[in-house]
């Protein structure tokens, strides 16, 4: 069975190098690239890929995970394999909860990267190891599990200087609301300001710098 892949990466050099990579596997074949959201949904609908190759950091157009979930929803979709630079939870929640089959990151082995795209094929689960450590430390009981996805959204908002108003403008829900949040990260972060919860955060792999 010859695999058919659409790369999707803002950075045509990266492409490249993909699509050499891969180019000399005989059960591969690069059927088309994509270097933003709005080219992606027309390329995937017409070349109809085995498995588009997805980085999360689109430049300035929507996220990897925002268009995975579109692609996702797509007839008869493809499946999405994940490969970019960023491991922290937000991001692997986001991604596989948009309906990713596999998460890998830029550095792993070429043949790591052949394995993942041929087991993705069949439908089933990759992960990097880290990416398998965070599902399953987040499923285990108590905890950094504990932060939930809504939290990890305050928390990223947190990082970008955010009030109590905005943060509750952005999320759609009362200052109150946003107030409950706060106080349940400073309990699971054991910190008891803005800025410790934002450095432990980081610190700790939950959201990127």
């Amino acid at each position: 069975m010859t695999v058919r892949i659409v790369l999707v990466d803002d950075h045509p050099v990266v492409r490249a190098g993909l699509r050499a990579l891969l180019d000399g596997q005989d059960d591969f074949t690069v059927v088309g690239e994509a270097g933003d959201a709005a080219t992606a949904a027309v390329v995937v609908r017409t070349q109809r890929p085995d498995v588009v190759l997805m980085d999360l950091n689109l430049g300035q157009g929507e996220g990897g995970a925002r268009v995975t979930a579109a692609l996702r929803a797509q007839p008869d979709p493809p499946e999405v394999l994940v490969l970019t630079t960023y491991d922290t939870d937000a991001d692997v929640l986001r991604a596989l909860e948009a309906g990713a089959r596999g998460y890998l990151l830029k550095d792993a082995p070429p043949a790591d990267l052949f394995a993942g795209i041929r087991a993705t094929a069949r439908g089933e689960t990759v992960l990097a190891p880290t990416v398998a450590a965070t599902v399953v430390r987040r499923a285990a009981p108590g905890g950094r599990d504990a932060v939930t996805e809504r939290e990890v959204e305050v928390l990223e908002l947190l990082s970008r200087g955010l009030g109590n108003k905005e943060m509750a403008r952005e999320l759609f829900v009362s200052e109150a609301t946003v107030k409950s949040h706060l106080s349940h990260i400073y309990a699971k972060l054991a910190v008891d300001t803005r800025a410790g919860a934002v450095a432990a955060a980081i610190e700790r792999r939950i959201i990127r710098t």
